[in-house]
């Protein structure tokens, strides 16, 4: 409520972590829609389901496949349109290639607008290496709402990387 009050427009829910990986043995239907009425009960314009990173490598450098990535975005997508979500917001991500997944999954299952934050190091890159440019490029052909960074460096670090975003 107090984001509301100081004239916040969006409230996230409370799901940044809200998978069957992290939370094994949990609804997560259950857990996203009591997030989303949690965020509502703030009386915002707007709800956005967060959405972070699964938490486990994909293959192959871990061992988490495409399929079952998709699967649990999927999951956790379409709990958060079905509880009344305004759009999903795909955060803090370093692998752009979890990060495509996630973004699938929500254009293939829910009709809500997606946005996509990726945080980058010191070096410009992800922690897994990914170039602003390509991951500009990258979610913009998978067609995001909107494109961003987030958690990691400090506005002075981050410019030259909003700079490539925005020429992009």
């Amino acid at each position: 409520k107090a984001y509301v009050e100081a004239g916040c427009d969006c409230v996230t829910t409370n799901t940044f972590g809200a998978n069957r990986h992290k939370i094994p043995g949990t609804s997560i239907a259950d857990l996203i829609t009591a997030a989303v009425n949690n965020a509502k009960a703030a009386n915002p314009k707007y709800v956005a389901l967060d959405v972070g990173p699964i938490g486990q490598l994909l293959s192959p450098l871990g061992t988490l496949s495409f399929e079952e990535a998709y699967d649990l975005f999927k999951e956790q997508v379409v709990a958060g349109e079905k509880a009344g979500a305004d759009v999903i917001i795909f955060e803090t991500f370093s692998d752009l290639m979890e990060l495509k997944i996630g973004i699938l999954a929500a254009k293939e299952n829910t009709s809500l607008p997606v946005f996509a934050t990726m945080s980058y190091q010191e070096n410009g890159r992800t922690f897994v290496g990914t170039d602003p440019l390509s991951a500009t490029i990258t979610l913009s052909g998978l067609g995001v709402d909107a494109l961003g960074v987030n958690c990691s460096l400090g506005p002075d670090e981050l410019m030259p990387i909003v700079k490539t975003i925005l020429e992009y």
